[in-house]
């Protein structure tokens, strides 16, 4: 991660660099702190920020601190030296100098350089970026390095790269309690989800750069598909921000939609070995599979103090959604700022019937024009419940979470995003 702060200091300087991170907490609170062990001690115990302690400085804390300069992790280094009285056991100021220099990292070796540091770091936007690399099908290392030659020269950019062991809400709690100005997220939907919700009603812009097999939040929000990472980060540095919807499903956050029967069980039977080899088709061939093994079932929707009884073979509770996720298409387009979520309810006999209704949905959503099809209705609401009969498998946002009833709810204006723009839901 490039946005840590070295801090270093001579004996005589202990006292100026405790003062100085307190005079500039606020500051090096958003960042990762590394220091030498006594300094690091010290200031920690003054300060109460939390600091990476390396070994003292007379047994090598400070050629630790210029082997992660070296590894690119550094931002800037404070070594406060004593200039007159150094004693022989201090570290030396010559080699960390050098290798400041040969990487371009800024070092302040007396207070006024440390404050012109630290005051064009306060001016800095602060970004955390949670990278999926195991994402799409790119190559992660490629797609990383790109991130940071796009990224790095114009803001502090914190990166924490998952594993499945990942609880990407901590992470989120994490870069909050940072005071991040901007939160980024690199993956697929579902990284892309898990780290939107847990940014809902905090105000803290979400950016996204889309690497996943579906891309759908993105497209949706109209992030281009040519040169994802290239235009995604361009978008973000653009900075333009928009208030867009969010929902919450069973009380789970929800980006993109709920779906019901159909949709649950193609996404469930869309296994990673599958995409991985087919990329986007692999729902397709999935939902080709499960054409004939769904069948309808008996459906109680409770919307605006109205019960309402249908059969249906899949509903779709949409708060955003691409033409491409053609089961929310009911109403020709799926609106994510109008406070509403978008239901649309489809019955099939057959394996043709399915065929063609999808293909007219998806020709609605081509049009942004309501579909008019007899097995196909859609409305709008703030709330609803859906109970099922029998029970049917429910995905939100790409993970199946269990199975009906469910109750939905939209979160109007509840995300921040950084994304093209458009004539509504910008924010100056």
């Amino acid at each position: 991660m490039s946005s840590t702060i070295a801090l270093i200091a001579h004996d005589s300087q202990k006292d100026a660099i405790v003062n100085f991170a307190l005079t500039h907490a606020p500051v090096l609170a958003r960042y990762r702190l590394i220091a030498t062990g006594t300094t690091g001690q010290r200031i920690q115990d003054a300060t109460g920020l939390t600091i990476q302690q390396k070994r003292s400085g007379p047994v090598g804390g400070d050629t630790q601190i210029a082997a992660e300069v070296c590894e690119g992790n550094v931002i800037a280094v404070i070594f406060l030296v004593d200039p007159l009285y150094a004693q022989p056991h201090e570290p030396d100021i010559q080699a960390l100098l050098r290798v400041c220099n040969v990487e371009n990292i800024a070092l302040a070796t007396n207070l006024s350089t440390a404050e012109a540091i630290i005051s064009q770091l306060a001016q800095k936007l602060v970004a955390h970026l949670i990278f999926n690399p195991v994402a799409g099908q790119g190559n992660a290392d490629q797609e990383l390095d790109l991130i940071r030659q796009l990224l790095q020269p114009h803001m502090s950019l914190h990166i924490h790269e998952t594993t499945p062991e990942t609880d990407l809400r901590e992470l989120v709690q994490e870069a909050l309690s940072q005071e991040a100005d901007v939160i980024i997220a690199s993956g697929g939907d579902g990284t892309i989800s898990a780290v939107a919700g847990a940014l809902i009603g905090t105000g803290v812009p979400l950016g996204i750069i889309p690497r996943g097999t579906a891309n759908a939040f993105a497209a949706a929000l109209g992030i281009p598909r040519v040169l994802p990472v290239r235009t995604a980060c361009q978008i973000i540095l653009a900075g333009q921000r928009r208030a867009v919807d969010a929902a919450l499903c069973n009380d789970l956050p929800m980006i993109l939609l709920a779906g019901v029967g159909f949709e649950a069980e193609m996404v469930d039977m869309a296994t990673r070995e599958m995409k991985e080899q087919w990329g986007v088709m692999a729902y397709l061939m999935a939902g080709w599979q499960m054409l004939d093994e769904q069948d309808q079932f008996q459906a109680e929707i409770e919307a605006e103090g109205e019960i309402h009884n249908i059969q249906a073979t899949a509903i779709t509770v949409a708060n955003a959604a691409p033409p491409t996720s053609v089961l929310a298409q009911g109403g020709g387009q799926v609106i994510y700022d109008d406070g509403l979520l978008d239901i649309t309810i489809a019955a099939a006999e057959t394996k043709v019937q399915a065929v063609t209704t999808m293909l007219r949905m998806l020709g609605a959503a081509l049009v942004k024009m309501g579909t008019q099809q007899q097995n196909v209705v859609h409305g709008r609401a703030r709330k609803l419940k859906i109970t099922t009969d029998p029970p049917q498998k429910v995905v939100v946002d790409g993970e199946v979470i269990g199975t009906t009833p469910i109750v939905v709810e939209c979160v109007p204006k509840g995300l921040i995003v950084l994304a093209p723009n458009s004539d509504t839901s910008t924010i100056n």
